[in-house]
């Protein structure tokens, strides 16, 4: 092949952040309150909080393992200002709400973007709406709530890992609604409640779902066979990635070999339609044939190297997927759950990712795809002790579970490759009574409350099992 070969853009969109701090100086009048609460009476006490801010948002953009963009600190003294900066493009406006009028942070808020309130109470001079954001900003003097694009969790007090947190699951949220997905053989849904997941992926989640047909793949890997150079180049690829240490080989390497140009097939097919995520429908029949391998270590490679990729293009778990692996910053594996019991649950498929860190690699057994018995499946060693984060979405995306749970052992057992014994952080019998749709999502550290906090922006209720907590949509 002349040329580079072209590589699927793994790059995410930065989530930007305008801090605004809301403030005005009041001044003395005669026997009658002037000044509200807060300890901002002149322009070097608001230059001061500016350096402040500025420093702290230093600080916290370099904690952050996600791409953000903080915007210069604005200075909004009046409703006139705050409704110009309104008007600016940010993703996220971020209020010191220091000791300005309702009005003017009022209107620096907009439902149409994401809101955070920052007041403080110890970290510094004390603010205004430390006092007044829940009874006057978020209720309006009533016991209702009525400020659009604000509520209770929208508001942090003094402590910036709350922020960092929730700017976090902004930025997943960010580049998984609109993310476009390229679907081999089309878009599905596992079992009769998931006939509707690929429109509600395209509706509820705005995806952008790209069908490849089992033809046009086919015609594609019959040019890559025929690519003699391209052909030694994956053979080479396949045979250093079982040199590679902790991977154990045992199925035949033809079958690896082909997977690496699968690999390469699909990577093609990414890289033109500008996706950065791919699932493979009837992966356990229709693609055999055609590829003469499996779709299962393709899946795994593609996740190793930073992209998504998913098998039985199941449209009800793969928007946790994609959502899970912005928040984890880590590749996530699409998984079978089996019948929880005495505190623990079985977890497996053929396709876990190795890279499980997103770093290094676990050790694997490449074997053949269990039920057909042919190809090349990784059974991937996961470590244990490991923390990991479980989700479980319902076919109609009204409420997901989600716990926490201990990777506790690596069984061998006759079912998918990849296996797993998670010890789960909860009540075990209530996740029984509570279980939805089929195919869960795993990843490895404690992602619960961001995956709850960004659920809630787009309407979707959240039973965290963990902490016995439901986040109404």
């Amino acid at each position: 092949m002349a040329g580079p070969r072209p590589k699927p853009s793994l790059e995410k969109k930065a989530l930007v952040v305008q801090p605004a701090l809301a403030y005005h100086l009041y001044k003395p009048r005669e026997q009658t309150s002037w000044r509200p609460w807060g300890g901002f009476h002149s322009e070097a006490d608001i230059n001061a909080e500016v350096n402040r801010i500025e420093k702290e948002l230093q600080a916290l953009s370099s904690k952050a393992e996600f791409p953000v963009t903080f915007k210069p600190v604005a200075h909004v003294r009046n409703e006139a200002e705050a409704a110009a900066l309104c008007g600016q493009p940010a993703d996220v406006m971020l209020i010191y709400g220091a000791n300005s009028g309702g009005e003017t942070i009022e209107k620096l808020i907009s439902p149409d973007r994401h809101n955070l309130v920052f007041v403080r109470h110890k970290s510094g001079p004390v603010y205004l709406w430390y006092e007044t954001t829940h009874c006057r900003l978020l209720r309006k003097t009533v016991d209702e709530y009525g400020q659009p694009g604000l509520d209770p969790s929208d508001v942090v007090v003094d402590e910036y890992g709350d922020v960092l947190w929730r700017l976090r699951s902004l930025y997943a949220l960010n580049n998984t609604v609109g993310s476009r997905i390229v679907c081999i053989g089309g878009a599905s849904g596992w079992g009769a409640g998931g006939q509707k997941a690929p429109e509600l992926a395209a509706n509820l989640w705005k995806m952008d779902l790209v069908n490849v047909t089992y033809e046009d793949l086919g015609a594609r890997l019959q040019a890559a066979r025929a690519d003699a150079e391209r052909v030694q180049r994956c053979e080479a690829e396949a045979a250093a990635y079982l040199k590679t240490p902790g991977t154990h080989l045992k199925t035949d390497a033809g079958f690896v070999s082909r997977a690496f140009l699968l690999t390469e097939v699909f990577e093609d097919i990414m890289a033109e339609a500008k996706a950065q995520a791919i699932t493979v429908n009837s992966c356990m029949g229709t693609i055999m044939p055609i590829s003469e391998t499996t779709a299962c270590l393709p899946l795994s490679l593609l996740n190793d190297a930073g992209a998504m990729a998913f098998c039985e293009s199941d449209f009800v778990v793969i928007p946790s997927g994609v959502l899970l692996h912005h928040i984890a910053s880590m590749p996530v594996f699409l998984q079978d759950p089996t019948y929880p019991h005495h505190g623990v649950i079985t977890l497996a498929h053929c396709t876990a990712p190795r890279k499980m860190d997103g770093k290094n690699l676990e050790e694997a057994y490449i074997l053949t795809h269990f039920e057909s018995d042919y190809g090349a499946a990784p059974k991937v060693n996961m470590r244990i002790g490991e923390t990991v984060t479980v989700i479980d979405p319902d076919f109609e995306d009204q409420r997901w579970i989600g716990f926490r749970g201990t990777i506790q052992d690596n069984p061998f057992l006759d079912i998918c490759r990849s296996q797993v014994d998670v010890a789960i952080e909860g009540d075990c019998d209530r996740l029984a009574r509570d279980m939805r749709g089929f195919h869960w999502m795993l990843s490895y550290g404690d992602h619960l409350k961001e995956t709850g906090y960004a659920l809630r922006k787009v309407g979707i209720g959240w039973y965290n099992l963990s902490a016995d907590k439901t986040i109404e949509a």
